[in-house]
């Protein structure tokens, strides 16, 4: 049986819910870590727009919004004949703990090994870039 092609991460951050959804839905926050622009609508069927650098654009539709616990968009890149918008889906989970947030992201849907990797490589980044911003740091310029 082949193995499911999803990305799994995990990581935790020296910040409550509410500081870490605000930075996963405000689109000033979400620059901070993550892209150079961005739109979002975080209620179902609203908006999911991000422009990393002008290189690639990120377009999804929000699908599920828990405020400060869950929330989960489709997801996939403008003019990306493998992986167009709306062809994976992004589900993220915040759960409270000591010192923080825990946050669990799943993205799946995705159309073969090679992309998985890929998308793998960048949460693994901008997850890392979450929880410094999130906690009050600054990650610097994104080089990715």
């Amino acid at each position: 049986m082949a193995e499911p092609l999803i990305v799994r991460r995990e990581v935790q951050i020296a910040a409550p819910p509410a500081t870490v959804f605000a930075f996963l839905t405000d689109p000033d926050k979400i620059v901070r870590w993550m892209g150079t622009e961005a739109t979002a609508e975080p209620s179902p069927g609203g908006l999911y727009l991000l422009n990393l650098g002008g290189r690639v654009t990120a377009r999804g539709q929000f699908t599920e919004v828990i405020p400060v616990h869950r929330l989960a968009y489709s997801f996939g890149w403008q003019g990306n004949d493998r992986t167009p918008p709306g062809s994976s889906l992004v589900e993220i989970d915040l759960v409270e703990e000591p010192g923080g947030t825990r946050v669990k992201l799943t993205h799946s849907g995705l159309a073969d090994r090679e992309i998985c990797d890929s998308h793998e490589k960048g949460w693994t980044h901008y997850l890392d870039r979450l929880a410094i911003t999130a906690a009050g740091g600054d990650p610097g310029p994104d080089k990715m």
